[in-house]
């Protein structure tokens, strides 16, 4: 167990954790129950930056700051996803094109102007809820709904090619997946107030079905990317429903 939550923190974040000394029977996709967890470490980093900051600055300004914590802590993992499918889906005409395009580190303006507008949607829902208390609230439940939507899109669909990270990582038994949503509803119930946490499930939920019938669409499977994105699109649409709610 500690082997797993080890790897998801390594996967997850770049945070300086001693590297693992062995191969773990499973791998990442064995992990994966415990990327909620790491979504927990993330989301608590992002609302320690915006309580410290709110002591200064006004909500807005300490949102953007929460935000550069979380995506300094994950190295833009997931960003980049986002910019890549965008840049796929947007820029090519066939499925062959649009995978060759997802895999070019360049960021294209499709990529930019989505990434960009999911940031600001995030800040504007962070600098809404204003009470840092609310803020932390909102963040380590969408930050671990986020993560764990990742192994259940990976239940319902293959990989879209038969190497990159979506396709080495494995899929992830179904326990795996069923434990890593299991702990994500906890960490929400836990963190926000009832009714919150309900519509930041239902709205991570449904921005999660929206990437994969795009994905479904376009590639006919799902790519590493096609999984950041799943994280990116969750995140912010809990975060939105958060604020819906409160």
């Amino acid at each position: 167990m500690l082997d797993e939550l080890h790897l998801a923190l390594l996967f997850s974040t770049r945070l300086p954790l001693p590297p693992m000394d062995k191969g773990m029977p499973g791998g990442l996709a064995r992990a994966m129950r415990f990327f909620p967890i790491a979504g927990v470490v993330v989301g608590a980093i992002g609302a320690a930056v915006y309580a410290l900051a709110h002591l200064l600055l006004p909500p807005a300004l300490a949102a953007v700051l929460a935000l550069a914590a979380s995506a300094w802590t994950t190295g833009c993992l997931h960003e980049d996803g986002l910019a890549d499918l965008a840049d796929g889906f947007g820029g090519g005409a066939d499925k062959p094109r649009k995978l060759e395009i997802m895999r070019d580190s360049r960021i294209g303006t499709y990529g930019l102007v989505t990434v960009a507008l999911a940031l600001m949607l995030r800040a504007g829902a962070i600098a809404t809820l204003g009470s840092p208390w609310k803020v932390a609230g909102a963040l380590i439940a969408a930050h671990a709904l986020g993560r764990a939507a990742m192994p259940l899109v990976m239940q319902l669909m293959s990989p879209a090619r038969s190497d990159g990270l979506g396709a080495n990582a494995g899929q992830p038994e179904r326990v795996d997946a069923a434990i890593a949503a299991g702990i994500a509803l906890v960490i929400a119930g836990v963190v926000l107030p009832i009714p919150a946490a309900l519509l930041a499930v239902v709205a991570a939920l449904l921005a999660s079905a929206a990437v994969v019938g795009l994905a479904l669409h376009h590639l006919g499977g799902h790519t590493g990317d096609v999984l950041g994105a799943v994280e990116q699109a969750a995140e912010t649409f809990a975060l939105l429903g958060v604020v819906a709610a409160l």
